[in-house]
């Protein structure tokens, strides 16, 4: 059975992350747009893993990333104002990059070689199938 108490702590630190982020002065946050994409907070929240997203790419999601764990201590102060939690997690943050993996498989299909209607109407095979 889920536990909609966390999956509700879940969105609020979701929300505190997203919203303190601009006041950081880091230049990789600060001049990229860098999205807060998911939030997992363990049952016993001893951990939480904030994925995150830069427009830009792989290599700036990574400085974003890199930027954002050494300001770990400036969110969990936040955190704490903001959200009454028994226990405060240890927050680790992991670059998203499955949009960059859609962007790829995307680009994939859309490359793929497409038949005309009357190629597939001439198969031998589908000849077969009409009679």
């Amino acid at each position: 059975m889920p536990n909609h108490n966390i999956s509700r702590l879940t969105e609020d630190v979701k929300r505190e992350i997203s919203s303190a982020m601009p006041q950081l002065k880091d230049k990789h946050i600060a001049n990229g747009l860098v999205t807060v994409t998911d939030v997992e907070i363990t049952n016993d929240l001893s951990y939480c893993k904030v994925y995150v997203s830069a427009l830009g790419g792989g290599e700036k999601t990574r400085e974003a990333v890199e930027a954002l764990q050494k300001a770990e201590g400036f969110f969990k102060r936040r955190i704490n104002a903001r959200i009454k939690m028994r226990k405060m997690p240890e927050i680790t943050f992991v670059a998203d990059n499955s949009l960059d993996y859609y962007e790829r498989i995307n680009n994939i299909i859309t490359n793929l070689p497409r038949k005309s209607n009357a190629e597939e109407i001439n198969r031998p095979d589908k000849a077969e199938d009409q009679s």
